[in-house]
């Protein structure tokens, strides 16, 4: 879809529209490239659905407010799907599965906590199925999780239509349902949840953004370029084709479903059932108790140091300076507890800089080489670990 929309967008705009892969850490990557690139109106973000997600996941401080929106270009419902030779007919033959087997059956669609996942959740909240029913097998995506079920890996797969469009056509799997008040156009013979009698709707949107801060006029440009494409006939028979549905919304209302979409997901996201999709094996002090130890060990080798310089002869000027390193190390003990107490609320960049800083200067580094230094390795860390792995950091009052 980005690569289609970046020929039509060379067309109306004249010049060469590039499309750069930014994947990872479930959205965080993208989006976060998105969010911090130059608002110079030249980085266009095709964010999804996740955008409303990773910040109430606490996978990264990126949140709508930190992007200008340009238009929403496409919303799809997630949908459910078994196999063909599956004994399961309908939603209502797979509830009843549910409700009486005592053994859970294995679905996926996404990684855990992703937007199919938390639509299959939903649907079992919602239909007041017992959630041990189904065991989330964590896939990165639509497509390898598919092929898990035509494997015999996967009892039920949570997904969109689109994505499995290739093995419907191919009479291998099944659509048992749309989340979704009204039919889908790429699959009209498939009844929605609300036919069914299941009041639970969901799905994934796609739209571009630009970062915050790019000029108005710029904005303005680009709004009119987008839904130019978006509404265009080669577009629509592009997603047509691909089994994609058209949802076009200009700028501000763009906006305004950012904002409802957000709050409905924090909604959902926040409540005791839904906690578990968001336990993750590397939590958000990961980063901050390494650096912690770290400097616990830094300041207990360098008190050990001195000590050892101690004998049975030690003179009483040996003894003071005993006594001073052991109030250094008391200090590296202070400097690590507060970085500590303060990280939940200053942040990871800010806690952790201020702690480094004066590690090195009870270190007797020079001023400015600790600067240097500090300036250099926290924003590293934090890339390594927040960018570039999608490991959650405490964000702190300033997102950092």
């Amino acid at each position: 879809m980005s690569r289609q929309v970046a020929v039509q967008l060379e067309s109306e705009l004249g010049v060469p529209v590039n499309v750069v892969n930014a994947t990872g850490g479930g959205g965080v990557t993208g989006h976060t490239r998105g969010a911090t690139a130059s608002a110079d109106g030249y980085t266009v973000t095709m964010a999804t659905v996740e955008l409303n997600m990773l910040h109430w996941r606490s996978l990264c401080p990126i949140t709508p407010d930190r992007f200008e929106p340009l238009a929403m270009i496409n919303q799809d419902s997630a949908a459910i799907f078994v196999s063909a030779d599956s004994p399961w007919q309908s939603l209502r033959d797979l509830e009843a599965k549910l409700r009486q087997s005592t053994e859970s059956l294995r679905a996926s669609g996404t990684a855990a906590g992703g937007i199919w996942h938390l639509a299959l959740l939903g649907w079992l909240d919602r239909s007041d199925l017992p959630s041990e029913s189904v065991t989330w097998v964590s896939i990165n995506g639509a497509a390898p999780s598919l092929q898990e079920m035509m494997a015999g890996g996967l009892e039920i797969v949570c997904c969109s239509i689109p994505e499995a469009r290739g093995l419907i056509d191919a009479g291998e799997i099944r659509c048992l349902g749309v989340m979704s008040r009204e039919r889908s156009p790429a699959a009209p013979e498939v009844a929605t949840f609300a036919e069914q009698g299941i009041d639970w709707s969901i799905g994934a949107w796609r739209g571009l953004l630009f970062p915050k801060g790019v000029p108005e006029d710029r904005v303005t440009k680009m709004r009119q370029a987008v839904l130019n494409v978006a509404n265009s006939n080669e577009f629509r028979q592009f997603m047509a084709a691909s089994g994609f549905q058209v949802a076009v919304a200009d700028g501000d209302q763009f906006e305004a479903f950012l904002t409802q979409t957000d709050a409905d997901f924090g909604e959902i996201l926040n409540q005791p059932q839904m906690k578990p999709t968001q336990s993750l094996a590397i939590g958000p002090y990961f980063l901050p108790s390494i650096l912690a130890a770290l400097g616990i060990v830094i300041g207990a080798f360098g008190w050990g140091v001195s000590r050892s310089t101690l004998n049975e002869e030690a003179n009483a000027a040996a003894a003071e300076n005993l006594a001073i390193d052991y109030h250094a190390l008391l200090r590296f003990a202070a400097a690590v507890g507060l970085f500590i107490v303060l990280c939940e609320s200053l942040g990871y960049v800010i806690s952790a800089g201020v702690m480094l800083l004066a590690m090195l200067l009870m270190l007797r580094v020079g001023w400015r080489l600790a600067v240097a230094v500090t300036v250099v390795t926290i924003p590293s860390l934090y890339h390594v670990f927040a960018v570039v792995l999608g490991v959650p950091l405490p964000w702190g009052w300033l997102g950092w």
